[in-house]
């Protein structure tokens, strides 16, 4: 734990003459965690979806026979159980009351930007950690977020995948097979479902690539006179986004329309608080907030190690 802040941290903000301090705080980026996950709002210390299983394909029924019923049962019940994230700093009253500058009056905005900082790299982590086997859903199925053997459900012991078969760099052509096996997915009856790809995540170093695959006219790297197809089809609704938190410079994600896929669960909103001691007199100052990323349908997201 980081002691108290005093007047021998900040000698030079004791004085007049600094034009300004710089290297505490940067502006806070555009909300990044909110291109990968669906944000619902929590009252409990914890959430938990369950997997349902449908019904069967309906069949024809000859006259005068009984119709066929189905039933449902019960799978998997992801669950998210809330984090308390916070963090603070203590400086002294002669610190407070003779720095010449207004510092720890303004350290909201660097304890609001280190709070920011550390919601989108729990966020970004999801992905990050996609691939990883020692990272899965709490009651989940097991899997890692992208894997090739995700159980299908409760009365299905199949599996489906929603990651490449063998990894690929960002291309027209892996995004094209990725698109495809997204809009081929099936549930655990193995009925369409007629999923969409929504968002193209790419880290900064993909982020050119990305345009040039999804925003030109014609085809890439091609003296072909041939239309740009995911272009021209809309298969991205929303286009792409560069994620400056993402770890891989390979890696590549696709977000797509299903429902309980990614969720990011807000349980507390920022609060910021302070106080005195009365025994010393140091002043705290507290940022504090409680949410939850994660899945429960892992068909929220396909995505590519890359190579």
């Amino acid at each position: 734990m980081a002691g108290p802040i005093q007047t021998g941290n900040i000698p030079r903000s004791l004085e007049e003459g600094i034009h300004a301090h710089f290297d505490d705080s940067y502006n806070v980026p555009d909300q990044q965690y909110t291109k990968i996950f669906d944000v619902q709002n929590s009252r409990r210390a914890f959430e938990i979806d369950q997997q349902l299983s449908g019904y069967a394909v309906a069949g024809k029924k000859d006259e005068g026979a009984s119709i066929t019923y189905d039933s449902q049962q019960e799978g998997i019940s992801p669950k998210y159980v809330m984090d308390t994230i916070a963090l603070g700093f203590i400086t002294s009253m002669e610190a407070l009351n003779d720095n010449q500058y207004n510092l720890f009056t303004k350290g909201a905005k660097a304890l609001g930007w280190s709070m920011n900082q550390a919601k989108e790299t729990r966020g970004a982590n999801v992905l990050n950690r996609g691939f990883n086997s020692g990272f899965t859903m709490v009651d989940g199925d097991g899997q890692p977020l992208f894997s090739t053997a995700h159980v299908n459900g409760p009365d299905d012991s199949t599996t489906y995948s929603n990651t490449l078969a063998t990894p690929a760099s960002l291309s027209e052509t892996a995004l094209e097979e990725l698109t495809i096996k997204i809009k081929e997915a099936t549930n655990g009856r193995g009925l369409n479902i007629a999923l969409k790809p929504v968002r193209l995540i790419v880290p900064p170093k993909l982020g050119y690539e990305a345009c040039r695959i999804t925003d030109s006219v014609l085809q890439n790297y091609t003296a072909n006179n041939a239309i740009n197809a995911m272009r021209h089809r809309s298969t991205l609704r929303d286009g792409y986004t560069e994620n400056v938190f993402l770890s891989s410079d390979t890696a590549w994600f696709v977000k797509t329309d299903c429902p309980e896929g990614l969720t990011h669960f807000e349980r507390e909103k920022i609060m910021f608080g302070r106080d005195r001691d009365f025994g010393t007199f140091n002043i705290r100052f507290q940022a504090y907030e409680r949410y939850k990323q994660g899945w429960s349908n892992a068909r929220g997201c396909y995505g590519s190690e890359g190579v």
